[in-house]
């Protein structure tokens, strides 16, 4: 038995390994939830991500879903309202941040308004959705959005994706005005830099724009600008998630809690 045992934790873009969605799951798997993998699509990786969750106890669906598109934000809900029987936890995960060009660059169709759609809209989309859910059900619950430092501070060459992580904090302070009185908690959490499969294409370019002669000196950097010495983990991630959705933490809602090592301190 543990903490989660009998709630259901769904998080979105969590199909890739290594990534924050899987070590978000990871976590709650070991704590008891039943766990529903989605991304974009179900393909092998998913589902090895669904193995994985099953060979630490869990009870795991998997459900494809664009969060771009509000029918299918919906449609996420609604499967897994019938597989499990309710939505307890609804964690923001997926998100686009591959897309790195300079400002005066960026296509509109191509980078601004696609990160947009993906980061920001799919989180109102995801958070109504779940919301709707949760207080049919009259049980209370958690929203976490996956935010980033990015929704603190400005980066070069991420124009789209700060504004879109800006903004997401803005759309956890606004649901929580109004999810509070059904007991429905919504939080941002920010991580700083996470080496995923997204973070090592960040890492590649990155490396490149500030002149570092490798990518491995350019985590060295920036491991030694950190108050802890190190990046980001997934696990780091996956414990703030663990705290923010347990009862210890219901008198918590609306905020934006940095998980930066002391990189990000506002």
């Amino acid at each position: 038995m543990g903490k989660f045992s009998g709630k259901t934790i769904v998080v979105t873009g969590s199909g890739k390994q290594k990534g924050l969605g899987q070590g978000i799951l990871q976590a709650f798997a070991d704590e008891g939830a039943n766990c529903v993998v989605s991304d974009l699509a179900i393909d092998d990786e998913a589902d090895a991500v669904a193995q994985e969750l099953h060979g630490r106890g869990a009870k795991v669906a998997t459900f494809a879903c664009d969060v771009s598109k509000a029918d299918q934000c919906t449609g996420l809900i609604e499967a897994t309202v019938e597989a499990f029987g309710g939505v307890d936890v609804f964690v923001n995960n997926a998100g686009i941040g591959f897309k790195m060009k300079p400002l005066l660059e960026v296509d509109t169709a191509d980078e601004w308004d696609q990160v947009l759609s993906v980061n920001l809209s799919g989180a109102f989309y995801c958070t109504q959705a779940a919301a709707r859910a949760m207080v049919e059900r009259d049980r209370g619950g958690r929203i976490i959005n996956i935010a980033s430092q990015a929704a603190k501070t400005g980066f070069p060459h991420l124009p789209a994706y700060v504004s879109s992580k800006h903004g997401m904090v803005g759309l956890t302070r606004a649901s929580a005005v109004e999810l509070g009185a059904h007991g429905i908690t919504v939080n941002a959490i920010c991580p700083n830099h996470v080496t995923t499969g997204l973070g090592a294409k960040q890492n590649d370019y990155f490396s490149k724009l500030l002149g570092f002669d490798t990518v491995e000196d350019y985590l060295t950097n920036m491991s030694a600008r950190n108050p802890m010495g190190r990046p980001g983990l997934p696990s780091d991630t996956a414990a703030a998630c663990l705290w923010l959705a347990s009862d210890e933490a219901f008198y918590v809602t609306g905020e934006a809690l940095n998980v930066s090592g002391g990189e990000e301190m506002h």
